[in-house]
């Protein structure tokens, strides 16, 4: 059975996540009072026991001059015991319902290991974004703003509001990046290799047309699970339609696919699958409490 955590099987989330993950006490601590809601943990039950379960987490990410929400899957684990029995492929199905129902268009996780790239790929999920470009040293932009921490997110956030493909923050998440980085004596932090899964394929072409007017072109999507996304629309001025009209391009795209062509990750290294349609970006995921 999978259902969403309540208090009283909290308990059972914070003992797995000590048995499944090896984090220090003070990241720990800080991820269950800032980060941790019951209402965004679904878990699968074997009987009245928590034996595998994920967290999302609320963020805005800039798509298209448009910042839209996103879910962010954090925390998803399993008990040793209970692995190799499919709980976490039915967690993210039902996740993936959930967020439907939402209107959250996008999910997207870090893999904590390079083989769940592969695993992910079997639900949808694509990288989308690279590892290793450096970022902004924390350290020296408290160290500008002594005493303001404010003054510090404004700066902060100056250098992310306004790029595109780019997860957003709030104050408090910047202020649970600041007090994460302490306990760990500021260490220098790069962008991560992460991962992208549409949910409202509509949506997000729509946003995509208006962003591109000058763009014409037909496209058909396909999407194993989630069947609202199995599409065949045309694109043009800055519109979608629903039509078989003959476009001079016509593209084929799985869902995996359309997540990066629609984030523009190396668009330009594959011209037999995205034809100059999709502009190439540089999608950023950072400063995620890894």
């Amino acid at each position: 059975m999978i259902s969403y955590i309540t208090p009283e099987t909290k308990d059972q989330i914070m003992k797995m996540w000590k048995v499944c993950f090896g984090d220090s006490q003070p990241y720990f601590d800080i991820y269950f009072r800032e980060k941790y809601r019951n209402e965004n943990t679904l878990a699968y039950f074997e009987g009245e026991k928590v034996v595998a379960s994920l967290q999302l987490l609320h963020y805005n990410f800039t798509y298209c001059d448009t910042e839209i929400p996103i879910a962010y899957i954090s925390g998803a684990c399993t008990l040793p015991e209970a692995r190799k029995k499919g709980y976490m492929a039915e967690l993210l199905m039902r996740t993936f319902h959930e967020l439907v129902r939402k209107d959250i268009p996008v999910s997207l996780l870090v893999p904590e290991e390079d083989w769940l790239l592969g695993f992910y790929n079997k639900y949808g999920y694509a990288q989308t974004f690279d590892k290793g470009q450096d970022l902004l040293s924390l350290r020296n932009l408290l160290e500008k703003h002594p005493d303001n921490l404010r003054a510090a997110y404004a700066e902060f956030n100056t250098l992310f509001r306004d790029q595109e493909m780019t997860v957003q923050k709030t104050f408090d998440d910047f202020r649970v990046v600041i007090e994460e980085a302490a306990g760990y004596d500021y260490p220098p932090k790069k962008s991560l290799t992460g991962m992208a899964r549409v949910i409202d394929a509509r949506m997000l072409l729509e946003l995509f047309a208006m962003k591109h007017p000058d763009k014409s072109f037909s496209l058909e999507v396909t999407d194993p699970i989630l069947s609202q996304n199995n599409l065949f629309i045309a694109i043009n001025e800055g519109k979608v339609s629903d039509t078989k009209s003959e476009f001079t391009i016509h593209l084929h795209l799985t869902i995996y696919d359309l997540a990066q062509a629609l984030l523009g990750y190396h668009t330009s290294q594959n011209q037999t699958l995205f034809k100059d349609v999709f502009p190439e970006h540089q999608p950023q995921m950072h400063f995620m409490m890894e």
